[in-house]
């Protein structure tokens, strides 16, 4: 249960109805659909780091892996932008499933200065033993949904991410419409 529904906040996700009202139906819904998404993304990601935990690895350190595999050794700077992360964040991440046997830097044939991240052997044989588990736990989380509803879900967020992915290739960099000193202090 996400710590929102248990009142009337998980309705409206902190979205008042004076608010709401200056936004309009639409842009409101948009606006609570943005904070449920990050809500959910928190909610998901901690129930996959309490699995991940007895072994001694996170939901983030799992998402560099599967990324190391998918993109067959990506340098450290294709990693950060797979995962919509720093540089430093990826690196901080890959030394430590190093450490642990995971993951390997080896050093970039094509750019001497860069390196790049090849899952080991021992990631393979970890993955193959847990995958089917962890996979019928995320079916248990989406059982809510129909056939139907996953795929629409599924069309729909990624109709989000390609345009978000939009922005953050770029940074949105557009200024943010600030509050003038009298609405500052209405708030």
């Amino acid at each position: 249960m996400l710590p929102m529904s248990r009142s009337t906040v998980h309705e409206t996700l902190g979205l008042g109805g004076a608010e709401a009202a200056a936004l309009g139906a639409d842009a409101a819904t948009r606006i609570r659909t943005f904070r449920l998404v990050l809500v959910l993304a928190q909610a998901l990601r901690t129930l996959m780091d309490q699995l991940l935990q007895p072994d001694g690895l996170t939901t983030q350190q799992a998402a560099l892996i599967t990324v190391a595999r998918a993109l067959r050794g990506p340098s450290l700077s294709q990693a950060a932008a797979a995962l919509g992360t720093t540089h430093q964040n990826v690196k901080q991440l890959a030394r430590a499933l190093e450490r642990k046997g995971f993951l390997r830097l080896v050093p970039n044939e094509a750019d001497g200065r860069s390196r790049r991240l090849v899952a080991t052997a021992k990631s393979a044989r970890y993955w193959r033993r847990r995958s089917a588990g962890d996979q019928r736990r995320v079916l248990e989380w989406f059982s809510v949904l129909s056939e139907k509803e996953a795929r629409t879900l599924f069309r729909l967020l990624m109709n989000l991410a390609n345009q978000v992915s939009r922005y953050a290739g770029r940074g949105d960099k557009r200024p943010v419409t600030r509050l003038s000193a009298r609405d500052r202090e209405r708030t």
